[in-house]
């Protein structure tokens, strides 16, 4: 595959650095970021009490001189909303939280090594085998373009990678229910955080009743949020697509009951059918 990239418009950066970031970020988030090394990156979500996704990210750790430092590479239409969160959650902690979005750009890279990110930091995507991220200098990342966007988001909807805020709902999904135990974004064994009973209830109870998962449809996808029907019940919500594949959230045990009846699912009249 030759090397493509593309500058991820959607995505904004947040700087977390401080004597405790590492503890602070730790307390709060799904996954394990102490241990990450400089330049390794980590997908993590910061859940309500409930244990619903308010927000996902890829989290990652670069050199500092005093404490640690993290960037986060997060949806650009949360990074405010998240930033005043850390900030609130930080108390008295010795950390500073930052919204460089207007600043720093994220680029995606695919298809061999990355290119050295001159004044910015390059990360393995470790959701999936999506390649390569860089944050870079805003100036940088958009000179970069975003000519191969939709090549990355075929990339991504092939890999059922969910992206927040079209495929999954913040504030009404599951860690599991966005795939985020199965892509990387859960660690069962780190100490406390916010949400963690309610994950590792439905972990051990076995109780995600619903999933993102790759669908393919009968002819153009209808937008995101279409309600997928069988018959007249809604099972699940379409998301993300590229040509006749599509990313949707289900309720799988209700799509297994259709397709051992023989049902057809359907989505604003076009037909849908459970990837294989």
């Amino acid at each position: 595959m030759a090397k493509k990239s593309a500058w991820l418009e959607d995505r904004g950066v947040i700087r977390i650095s401080g004597e405790e970031a590492s503890k602070f970020l730790q307390g709060l988030l799904t996954n394990d970021v102490e241990r990450l090394e400089a330049g390794e990156a980590r997908y993590a979500a910061l859940l309500s009490p409930q244990g619903k996704i308010l927000f996902d990210m890829l989290v990652v750790r670069i050199p500092a001189e005093d404490g640690a430092a993290y960037l986060i590479d997060c949806a650009a239409a949360q990074a405010a909303d998240l930033a005043k969160r850390l900030s609130f959650y930080k108390l008295r902690a010795k950390v500073a939280v930052a919204d460089e979005s207007a600043d720093h750009g994220v680029v995606a890279e695919w298809g061999d090594e990355p290119q050295n990110a001159v004044g910015g930091v390059a990360y393995r995507d470790p959701r999936a085998p999506l390649g390569w991220r860089a944050i870079l200098p805003r100036d940088q990342a958009m000179a970069v373009g975003a000519g191969y966007v939709h090549e990355y988001e075929g990339l991504r909807i092939a890999l059922a990678v969910p992206k927040g805020g079209v495929d999954f709902a913040y504030g009404d999904a599951f860690p599991h229910d966005a795939n985020l135990d199965s892509l990387n974004g859960v660690d069962f064994d780190k100490g406390c955080y916010v949400g963690q009973e309610v994950v590792s209830r439905m972990r051990h109870r076995g109780t995600a009743r619903k999933r993102v998962a790759r669908v393919k449809v009968a002819a153009d996808p209808p937008p995101p949020g279409t309600p997928i029907l069988d018959g007249q019940l809604t099972i699940g919500t379409l998301g993300s697509s590229s040509g006749r594949e599509a990313l949707a959230l289900l309720r799988l045990d209700r799509v297994e009951d259709a397709k051992a009846a023989g049902r057809v699912l359907g989505a604003g009249g076009v037909g849908v059918t459970l990837a294989e």
